[in-house]
């Protein structure tokens, strides 16, 4: 979803003084947004409430919190649009939302006897004729219901031709209320049945799942374990360049520090280097005790390939062997970690341990998406990079997003925030969700495929048919094969290219098991990994043993958690292990070419 702001003021002549200074408040506040509105009030409880009476907050207290006029912005602005002829407008929202948004009743809203069902939920449908003009739309409520309501439209009188306009949020998708539509954009999967015949053809305006939290306050505050202070910590090293000659270092401070060096130099040397660093407020406003912190990316660029430096926080941070790096050597020898889903976990913590121990070697770090639960929850990107310290202060993280971390439709902002990624994204992709890059005789393809599958597959083949990189990996969150939820959209429109070009290893988490398929080529087993594409799924955390279905394709599986994958090449060798917690092998092959 993208951040829209229209916030504007009016500046009005005196004419009157009373009179004209109460019709100017009344125009500025029926100008306001729900985020001013909502901004303005999370502000104002900071100053005027505890922790405890922030927790304590329920429906009748935040009602208490708004003006008049307020509540008329929260009423109206949350989604608008223009009818031109009088139309009948339907709210459906789910019966298992305890608290039904104030506005529906108050602005002449009225529960009908109708329902729509998906495979979830049952909605109610509530209805309201607008004449000609803007039809405005309330919040979604203050309680942490996660399934937004959505809305359909149909003239009064039949004979009329409805053209809909003028749409807030922009690009409002439009689309017919039938059985086996759609309703929410990142959850295409769940269709609706069980429309009323009375309704069907009436054009539908389709949202996505999260859009609730904008207005969410109860329940809604939080606290990091890890707050931010004028130290800078979360030190992490990732690549947007040429790996050889350039590595990024990030980190963060309170909001007391506004600028930031690295100062860096080649081991055992004295020569000095220094690079200033950009400089960006991230905020999280439901974070009660670190609201707003300083994030640092610091570009060291035309350094020496083979070379071992050291590096420091100018003035905050001294030279130390935890705050080093190694260029890549010209040659064709390297390995690297992977995780598969992490959340946040402590255990990924030990196992991300456990796994630079028993592979100091290894060059970077890789998780194939779901680094957290809510990637918007700034306390839990805390966590994770707590449970990872100090392993990302020397060796880059090299990630992709998953679901979770590209939260409810909402949109993946902090991840872009926190991370600094190749900017060679293909178009219709945010920059730094997907993006390649090269390691030595290796391409990666780093594909976020919780973005339009199809939009990214001419990139796939693009980036494929142009490298001479003798091993390709991709690495992505959904797998294209496993026993519980088959992507069939990934096996139609990616596998093809990867058999074309041969990708030697796909890389994937989101079904929280262990899985190695059998070399595959156009969905079936091949003889070698020579002629065929190894599939794997892993999960970085405990996992919750079930029974499994068959997957005939399958080498080998494992229901059990946390495990690290190290992936180790030389030349026209790999040589691969799954490791367990108990620093078990429970895994391991070969491909030679």
């Amino acid at each position: 979803m993208k951040s829209i702001q229209l916030t504007r003021f009016f500046i009005c002549l005196l004419i009157i003084p009373t009179l004209s200074l109460m019709s100017s408040c009344t125009r500025q506040v029926s100008e306001q947004t729900v985020k001013d509105v909502m901004d303005k009030t999370i502000t104002r409880l900071y100053k005027t409430m505890d922790v405890k009476e922030l927790s304590n907050l329920d429906n009748d207290k935040v009602m208490a919190l708004f003006s008049e006029e307020e509540k008329e912005v929260l009423s109206t602005r949350h989604w608008m649009f223009k009818v031109n002829v009088p139309a009948i407008v339907s709210v459906m929202r789910s019966s298992d939302q305890n608290i039904t948004p104030f506005w529906l009743t108050s602005s002449g809203f009225v529960k009908t006897d109708r329902t729509i069902k998906n495979e979830q939920i049952t909605y109610e449908v509530w209805q309201k004729t607008f004449d000609v003009g803007t039809v405005g739309l309330g919040v979604n409520g203050f309680e942490n219901y996660m399934l937004h309501y959505f809305v359909s439209v149909a003239p009064k009188n039949k004979n009329d031709k409805l053209i809909l306009s003028d749409f807030f949020p922009a690009n409002q998708h439009v689309g017919v209320l039938e059985n086996g539509a759609f309703i929410y954009h990142d959850w295409d999967e769940l269709v609706i049945k069980d429309v009323p015949d009375a309704m069907k053809g009436e054009k539908l305006l389709t949202t996505i799942r999260g859009r609730g939290e904008e207005s969410h306050l109860i329940g809604a505050f939080r606290s990091t374990a890890f707050p931010s202070s004028s130290k800078p910590d979360q030190l992490m090293l990732t690549w947007s360049s040429d790996p050889s000659t350039g590595i990024d270092v990030q980190w963060r401070t309170d909001t007391t520090i506004s600028s930031g060096t690295v100062k860096y130099r080649k081991k055992g040397s004295h020569q000095e280097y220094s690079v200033r660093a950009s400089q960006y407020r991230m905020e999280d406003r439901v974070l009660m005790n670190d609201r707003y912190i300083n994030r640092f990316t610091a570009e060291l660029r035309d350094l020496t390939p083979g070379t071992t430096y050291e590096y420091q926080i100018v003035p905050l941070t001294e030279w130390s062997d935890a705050n080093s790096f190694s260029t890549s050597v010209p040659d064709n020898k390297f390995s690297f970690n992977w995780f598969g889903d992490t959340h946040h976990s402590p255990k990924y913590g030990q196992i991300l341990r456990l796994s630079e121990k028993d592979y100091p070697e290894a060059a970077f770090f890789s998780i194939a998406g779901d680094m957290v639960s809510d990637g918007l929850h700034r306390d839990q990107w805390d966590d994770l990079f707590e449970f990872s310290k100090p392993a990302l202060s020397r060796k880059p993280m090299m990630s992709v997003l998953g679901n979770h971390d590209n939260r409810s439709g909402l949109g993946a902002l902090m991840y872009r925030e926190l991370f600094s990624y190749p900017k060679n994204a293909p178009a219709g992709v945010e920059k730094e969700h997907t993006y390649s890059f090269k390691y030595k005789n290796a391409l990666f393809l780093m594909i976020d495929a919780t973005a339009p599958i199809d939009t990214q597959s001419v990139w796939i083949e693009k980036e494929l048919a142009r490298t001479d990189a003798t091993w390709k990996f991709a690495m992505f969150h959904f797998p294209p094969y496993n026993w519980e939820e088959p992507y069939f959209n990934i096996q139609k429109a990616w596998v093809p290219i990867f058999d074309k070009y041969h990708v030697d290893m796909v890389m994937c988490g989101h079904i929280h098991y262990y899985m190695r398929s059998n070399p595959m080529k156009n969905g079936k087993v091949v003889a070698s990994y020579n002629d065929g594409t190894a599939y794997l799924i892993s999960i970085g955390i405990p996992a919750n043993a079930r029974e499994m279905s068959p997957e005939p394709y399958a080498a080998v599986r494992n229901n059990e958690g946390p495990l690290f994958q190290n992936v180790k090449i030389d030349g026209k060798q790999l040589t691969f292990v799954s490791v367990n917690a108990d620093n078990k092998v429970v895994d391991s092959f070969k491909i030679n070419k």
